[in-house]
């Protein structure tokens, strides 16, 4: 018998998952850990690989569709295993034959002519009560946060399970969707007086039947194409960010000319030692976790009427892809050293791009870094991870003439480092002192110093 291809459990929290792509067609062979298809989850899109070499035989879940985890989703005959689809056909199947005990024996009662008036004074049924569809707590979430009724929203998975993706897609759907035109008003034709004995009644024309409406035509060779499931949930979490938050941010400029000669002379010994090259990313790494550790507000997370403080340092660190963002997180990243940070950072980016993160991968994030610089930016005004409070971005390095000294001018590599924080929790005075404390670290980086 052919094996069951199951959808697997990415992560604890992770219950369903959508299917985005199948990599290989029935009848095509594949390797044992080659990928068969991709899913999509809440929290990271990634590949499933084959548990064993053979052929795939059955798909039984299409592309596009959720499913929780745990479902059996195609399946996979072992090399030289013969299968013919009969073998998977349950043994119910088939129609069961019509019971004709009694039946066909049994008169059918002739139904009344009329039946009995209805009364009027009689008291209509109790309304019934709508049942509410199985969902996350994120959903429920949303269709608060939306006033939806979840019980209007399809859902796709097993037993009516409301997705995040049909939350989605019924937004999308409810805000995308135009306002009915109002009916024009139309005057009702004068009834016609009551006719006398010998009077001919003019019979009434019945309307012109009215041509259905014109489905929408796009014009001037435009494209319409559905969201990308990774583009759905970047929405979401901007959006939800902004309602959330009270964002601020604070823009300070830092000479980079230390560390970038730093980088210069230690670059090619340390890319042999640590098997990585060495980037500037590391040393804002390390900026923030020290200044971190003197303001941990900043790496703290917001409750209805408490305040967490984390005990670790979870770094997010963003990372652009063709199709969309994606933070991977580096956990426990205040108990490495530099090279650790280096490793890290380059190992996370690399299997982010190639779609190799575990959704424990891209969750618990407790502070975040986006680099938009190396695209031209002098600096953003990132948006703030939920439900994190803070998130550094950093710009472009250019050099620049400044002034140093008093009154010489000399060029140096500058970049502009911007803090978008959330003011409910963090006061401006904080935020500033966290800038102040990441400008002095990277200013004044001891020299050849990779290890601090």
């Amino acid at each position: 018998m052919p094996s069951d291809i199951i959808m697997p459990q990415m992560g604890e929290s992770i219950t369903e998952g959508t299917i985005t792509k199948w990599r290989v067609a029935v009848g095509d062979t594949v390797e044992r850990d080659d990928p068969l298809f991709d899913i999509a989850t809440d929290k990271v899109d990634t590949e499933v690989p084959a548990a064993l070499t053979g052929r795939l035989v059955e798909i039984l879940v299409p592309e596009g569709e959720t499913v929780t985890v745990n479902t059996v989703v195609g399946r996979l005959a072992a090399e030289g295993e013969a299968w013919s689809p009969a073998e998977t056909v349950e043994s119910d199947g088939e129609p069961a034959p019509a019971d004709t005990t009694e039946t066909d024996a049994a008169p059918v009662e002739a139904a009344p002519e009329s039946p009995e008036p209805a009364i009027e004074d009689e008291e209509a049924p109790p309304k019934p009560v709508r049942r509410q569809p199985r969902s996350s707590p994120l959903v429920r979430r949303m269709a608060r946060e939306h006033g939806v009724d979840l019980a209007d929203v399809p859902g796709t998975g097993e037993g009516g399970r409301v997705s995040k993706q049909d939350m989605l897609a019924f937004l999308d759907g409810r805000e995308t969707a135009p306002a009915a035109p109002e009916p024009e008003a139309v005057e009702p034709p004068p009834a016609p007086a009551a006719a006398r004995t010998g009077d001919e009644v003019p019979e009434t024309p019945a309307p012109a039947p009215q041509p259905p409406p014109a489905t929408p035509v796009i014009l001037g060779g435009d494209r319409s194409e559905p969201l990308t499931h990774m583009r759905r949930s970047i929405a979401d979490h901007m959006v939800r960010s902004r309602r959330t938050s009270a964002h601020v941010t604070t823009v300070f400029e830092v000479d980079m000319s230390r560390v970038v000669a730093i980088r210069a002379a230690n670059g090619p010994a340390f890319e042999e030692r640590a098997g990585v090259r060495l980037t500037l990313m590391p040393f804002f790494a390390q900026a923030a976790i020290d200044a971190l550790g003197e303001f941990p507000i900043l790496g703290a997370s917001l409750g209805e009427d408490h305040v967490v403080y984390h005990r670790s340092v979870n770094l997010g660190v963003a990372v652009a892809l063709p199709d969309g963002l994606i933070v991977p997180v580096l956990q426990r990243a205040d108990e490495r050293n530099f090279m650790g940070l280096a490793r890290g950072i380059t190992d996370l980016a690399a299997r982010a791009r190639a779609g190799a993160l575990a959704p424990d991968e891209v969750q618990g994030g407790t502070f975040t870094i986006t680099n938009p610089g190396p695209f031209g930016a002098l600096f953003g005004t990132p948006i703030i991870a939920q439900p994190q409070v803070a998130i550094l971005g950093v710009g472009g390095v250019h050099k620049r003439p400044v002034v140093v000294d008093g009154d010489a001018i000399a060029v140096r590599s500058m970049v502009f480092l911007a803090l978008s924080f959330d003011h409910r929790l963090i006061d401006g005075a904080v935020a500033d002192q966290f800038m102040a404390a990441v400008k002095s670290r990277l200013e004044n980086w001891p020299e050849g110093d990779l290890k601090p």
